[in-house]
């Protein structure tokens, strides 16, 4: 396997001579830290010490990016299990929402704009769809998350929502479900999205360009129970766009990298640059402080008593559809293989704190 960390201290000079103008200070921080993550490098340490023979270390912390490839395993997992204990007995879908090729422009230089635009407005065809449904009749829950890349980690901004076909009626306190495996018409619901997007660049000042397509995309289909869907959802959160193991090589300037095919579904290889690799990821950090999952209707946050409420009345236990949960990995002692426990953390680095042959072997994660 190939650390991107690797990549990145052999041709980071390169990279930011050649994109030079065009990295944006969220991008060059995220590069900075998964290259310094778990590194003798690393701005913050801390002290672990094993609990059988005293024996103690100074370790670096891992940097907690949210595109790092090896950390927030554990939050990903956390919020897998938070979406999957929101279920309910119902048949779930998904739509996904996507911004075509001739806007994509306006979304790189607009990106918190348009990606807050773009999961705006597909809640709001969803909640309308769902409000005027013969059979729903009220308002859906939803979950939305963003992704900015496509398989082969072009810049491809699209919203991929779940959410099961039912909907709560307040007014009445009913609640309705849809039965079979259609939901809404994916062509009208592209025409909604499109009017939505298109009105919302108007209102935020942004110049449309002067031509556009009539037939936008949106993909409908049935997802089952909903968590195999939302652990699909919960696998790029928090670690990146990429997995290392899917870095095939590193040779005379070029990386190889894997990637399955959302057509055809068959594992494809691309051969690019190592700089232009490098762009290829760091282009998908998300601007500070964004969020990219976000829920809505009878699924938000402040639904916890509702949604407890409805898995009540109909007898309904969402905890059989969880994943199983894996532990944090726990780091070894180097003299008795016992486990090392953190008793200090956020300590600043020193020059002369930490052997990087030490931590190679301490670390475990």
């Amino acid at each position: 396997m190939i650390r991107l960390a690797s990549i990145i201290d052999q041709f980071e000079p390169d990279f930011l001579n050649t994109y030079q103008g065009k990295i944006l200070p969220s991008q060059f921080k995220a590069l900075q830290a998964l290259k310094n993550c778990r590194t003798e490098y690393s701005p913050m340490m801390m002290r672990v010490s094993c609990a059988d023979c005293d024996h103690q270390v100074v370790v670096p912390h891992s940097c907690g990016h949210r595109h790092c490839p090896h950390c927030q395993h554990h939050e990903s997992q956390q919020w897998i299990e938070q979406q999957v204990q929101k279920q309910l007995p119902a048949l779930y879908f998904m739509i996904t929402f996507t911004m075509p090729r001739e806007l994509r422009s306006l979304a790189w230089q607009h990106q918190k704009e348009v990606y807050n635009l773009m999961f705006q407005s597909s809640w709001e065809t969803l909640q309308s769809f769902s409000l005027t449904d013969k059979e729903l009749k009220g308002v859906p829950g939803v979950v939305a998350v963003l992704h900015t890349h496509s398989r082969a980690l072009n810049f491809h901004p699209h919203v991929h929502t779940v959410m099961p076909a039912a909907a709560i009626d307040k007014k009445n306190r009913l609640w309705r479900k849809k039965q079979g495996k259609y939901l809404f018409n994916h062509k009208a619901l592209a025409k909604m999205f499109r009017a939505k997007i298109l009105g919302g660049l108007v209102k935020l000042g942004i110049t449309l360009p002067q031509s556009y397509p009539e037939k936008w995309i949106v993909d409908c289909k049935s997802v089952g129970s909903g968590d195999k869907a939302l652990v699909y959802l919960g696998r790029y959160l928090y670690r990146g766009v990429i997995r290392e193991k899917d870095i095939l090589s590193c040779q005379d300037g070029q990386v190889t990298f894997r990637y399955i095919d959302s057509d055809s579904g068959k594992t494809q290889i691309r051969k690019v640059s190592a700089v232009k690799f490098l762009w290829l990821v760091l282009q998908h950090v998300l601007p500070r402080g964004f969020r990219r999952a976000r829920n809505y209707g009878f699924l938000h946050p402040n639904s916890k008593t509702l949604i407890k409420l409805i898995h009540l009345l109909l007898k309904f236990d969402p905890t059989k559809w969880l994943p199983k949960s894996k532990p944090r990995p726990q780091m070894k002692c180097e003299c008795c293989g016992g486990v090392m426990m953190i008793v200090a953390t956020r300590i600043k680095r020193e020059v002369k704190a930490v052997n990087p042959v030490l931590i190679q072997r301490s670390m475990v994660f």
